[in-house]
């Protein structure tokens, strides 16, 4: 692998931001609803954005960035005012509407009335949850971090999540969020954005074995195979022991082609049968 190594003191924040938030992806979006002192809302997006703590629920977004004129954005200025605010959580509906709120309007402007989103009374805070996010949470403020003081420099904003607001439609039959009508969208480098869709989620069973044996304990002929992967034989070290050979197994096939099989049960989770190829071989 030929690798092309970039120092950050010879390049640009533009190029350090570009590189950074092409590489980190897909990141997930914090659409924050804000409120100032004088009851004014304020709407906007965050990339930097993800969960942190159970108990107590915290998350974490990171204004990175001051407007033109301003030490701070909008967002920042109203949470450390009010030490509070809405999060939620974008979907595919509404994808234009929450880029049209990153516009750096004035201040005191509504970004709910310029992307046409409604305003839903909270609960417990005075912020608005946003009418069309599947997911809204009503946060405390815990803490802000600054990163530094410099036009480009993050915030770590750390938030307490005092209540969820769930979309009932897009919970599964064990009271589950279902991430395929959850429907959230990602943020990736340049224009791009990542969607949630029926070909883009897949399931990774848990390890056999609370310990899984490793790859160093895989037998070398299953080890040094020509024909399975790195991922296909890190579910095979995921078992604790390699199984027993079942003396009614009969296959009459070579060892490329018993490979070959065992890829397929591999990947079909038909692991169990799998292994009966790989060391019958």
């Amino acid at each position: 692998m030929k690798r092309v190594s970039i120092d950050i003191k010879k390049n640009q924040n533009v190029d350090i931001y570009k590189i950074l938030a092409a590489a980190i992806t897909p990141r997930p979006i914090a659409f924050v609803s804000t409120k100032n002192k004088m009851g004014i809302s304020n709407l906007s997006p965050y990339s930097f954005f993800n969960a942190f703590s159970v108990d107590p629920p915290v998350v974490v977004f990171s204004p990175t960035g001051k407007p033109k004129g301003k030490d701070q954005k909008d967002t920042l200025s109203n949470i450390i005012e009010t030490k509070e605010c809405v999060i939620g959580i974008v979907n595919t509906k509404i994808v234009q509407q929450i880029s049209l709120t990153s516009c750096e309007y004035p201040s005191g402007v509504n970004e709910f009335e310029k992307a046409g989103l409604s305003e839903v009374k909270a609960d417990l805070v005075n912020a608005s949850l946003i009418g069309e996010s599947n997911i809204n949470m009503e946060c405390r403020l815990v803490k802000v971090i600054p990163l530094g003081n410099k036009s480009s420099s993050g915030n770590l904003v750390l938030c307490e999540v005092l209540k969820f607001h769930v979309n009932e439609k897009i919970m599964n039959h064990n009271f589950e969020i279902d991430p395929k009508k959850l429907d959230a969208v990602s943020r990736h480098g340049g224009n791009f954005y990542g969607k949630t869709t029926e070909d883009s989620i897949f399931e990774i069973p848990k390890p056999k074995a609370k310990i899984g044996m490793g790859f160093d304990k895989l037998p070398k002929k299953i080890r040094t195979s020509s024909v399975l992967s790195g991922n296909e034989l890190a579910v095979l070290a995921s078992y604790e022991d390699i199984p027993k050979k079942d003396p009614d197994f009969v296959c009459n096939q070579t060892s490329l082609q018993m490979h070959e099989k065992a890829k397929k049960l591999i990947n079909m989770n038909q692991v169990d049968l799998a292994w009966q190829y790989l060391i019958h071989d």
